[in-house]
């Protein structure tokens, strides 16, 4: 990642120094330069020359300097030129790629810091320590978003989101594999669930319709305290898990809105087959053909109202009492009354569950 920081910065520079300049690593082979045709060789002679203790040396035309710390000869800088000129655009080298790299190497150590802690790889006792060392403000609002491609794309996932989110100083883009992306998002004190989905839909709209992408989006909760990021992280897993079980025509779940089938995913499937097969004694549930469970389906999202339900279903109300007097019949339960309704609605979600056979994090 230094060869390509440095080019980037060396061929900004280009047109304003009339000269030959780049940079070197410890080996000695020119990773930069503004002139691309010297990428490459080796200049080991100038790392076995060049004292540790001097700053600047002049070797066969040209003149070299330390990046930084001069007791470290990771990189060094060069600037075609014996003179003063030479030996002052290599001071001005020298100092700005020092604190260019210097800002890397900081906002790096963050995104390892930070994916330390959401993978569970850091002591609680070392977060803090760590945070003071990086400078790093454990206390502001933010949230996990994690990113699931679901097709492929010539760009790299972690390419594409890291260019949606330019502020680098707030916003974390940290790879997890290679189809997940994960999002740690500074929030003002007034976010709400709202606005963080607003958020993940502009990001799901964007791959839908720039990059062809097709994505799943989980949202973890807001925490306050760096040490709860792993939490959020995996709220975020477990929303797009319990998401393709339950919600599967969504593209963006969020773990607060997940309600009982948060509870469901959590159970034991051996507990989830015992519950089945007390509810349906004699296996009634596999009795109902596709029409039955679409007639059940309505009733639900209607709100157990019978009147409103037919309409949906464009049948006469007592077709409709019809099939519900078969359901009672078929499985003991009446889904007019709440209580029933309720507890066929929760065995539905529990055999879709079970199908489904669910990952445990």
């Amino acid at each position: 990642m230094s060869n390509r920081l440095f080019q980037g910065i060396i061929h900004q520079m280009h047109d304003a120094v009339d000269r030959v300049i780049g940079v070197i690593d410890g080996a000695g082979f020119v990773i930069a330069c503004s002139e691309l045709s010297k990428i490459g060789e080796n200049r080991e002679y100038v790392t076995q020359q060049m004292d540790l203790t001097a700053d600047v040396a002049e070797i066969e035309g040209y003149t070299y300097q330390h990046i930084g710390n001069t007791s470290n000869t990771e990189f060094i800088v060069f600037v075609e030129g014996e003179d003063k000129i030479a030996e002052r655009y290599a001071a001005i080298l020298s100092v700005s790629l020092a604190n260019i790299k210097n800002y890397y190497d900081e906002k790096f150590d963050k995104s390892s810091f930070i994916k330390n802690i959401i993978m569970d790889n850091i002591l609680p006792s070392d977060i803090y320590a760590k945070s003071r060392e990086l400078h790093f403000d454990g206390n502001e609002s933010r949230v996990v978003l994690l990113v699931r491609f679901y097709s492929r794309t010539d760009i790299l996932p972690f390419d594409i989101i890291q260019n949606m989110f330019p502020d680098k100083t707030k916003d974390y883009i940290i790879a997890i594999g290679e189809q997940d992306i994960v999002i740690v998002k500074e929030l003002p004190s007034d976010a709400t669930t709202a606005s963080i989905e607003q958020i993940a839909q502009g990001i799901s709209d964007t791959l839908n319709t720039e990059f062809y992408c097709r994505v799943g989006i989980g949202i973890g909760t807001v925490v306050n305290n760096i040490k709860d990021l792993a939490r959020s992280y995996k709220e975020a897993q477990i929303a797009i898990e319990v998401g393709k079980v339950f919600e599967s025509e969504k593209e963006i779940v969020s773990y607060e809105n997940l309600g009982i089938g948060r509870l469901i995913y959590q159970l034991p499937t051996t507990l989830c087959e015992i519950y089945l097969s007390e509810i349906f004694k004699h296996g009634s549930l596999e009795t109902l053909d596709k029409e039955t469970l679409q007639t059940i389906q309505v009733f639900f999202e209607n709100n157990l109202n019978v009147s409103e339900t037919s309409r949906k279903l464009f049948v006469h109300i007592n077709t409709l009492v019809y099939r519900l007097e078969k359901i009672k019949k078929l499985t003991g339960l009446d889904l007019r009354e709440f209580d029933h309704a309720i507890t066929f609605k929760v065995a539905l979600m529990v055999r879709r569950y079970l199908t489904a056979k669910p990952i445990k994090f």
